[in-house]
């Protein structure tokens, strides 16, 4: 996953090929054609609806375009939102991007499967 400064980050309202979600908005309901990147918004850390938006465009919807958290975006989070299928996120402002990447050290691999390893650990070694 991708990480991003808060500062380095630009509104992609307006666009072309990007698209910004609001949190209420079902992916399903929406054309992907020509769309290479879905922008999601966490308003404050507790609200995780977009953690199932972006589950929906990779899994469901077989988006392959680039997903990004934006908004409140915690470090301990980043896992999470990794394994839910975005590809970069914009940290807060003041976080460290250091401190954000320890926490993929920390947990280099999982059991179950997500969005992006569709298959669980034991038939990944399988084949």
């Amino acid at each position: 996953m991708k990480i991003i400064e808060a500062k380095d980050h630009t509104s992609a309202e307006g666009q072309a090929g990007v698209l910004v979600l609001d949190n209420t908005v079902d992916p399903q309901t929406l054309s992907l054609e020509g769309v290479t990147r879905v922008d999601l918004n966490f308003p404050k850390f507790t609200d995780g609806r977009a953690y199932s938006q972006a589950y929906l465009l990779r899994r469901r919807l077989g988006f392959s375009g680039e997903i990004r958290a934006t908004g409140d975006v915690l470090i301990d989070q980043l896992v999470q939102m990794s394994r839910s299928g975005f590809d970069v996120a914009v940290l807060r402002a003041g976080v460290d991007i250091a401190d954000a990447q320890r926490q993929f050290d920390r947990f280099s691999g999982f059991y179950q499967a997500d969005a992006v390893n569709t298959r669980p650990l034991f038939a990944r070694q399988a084949a």
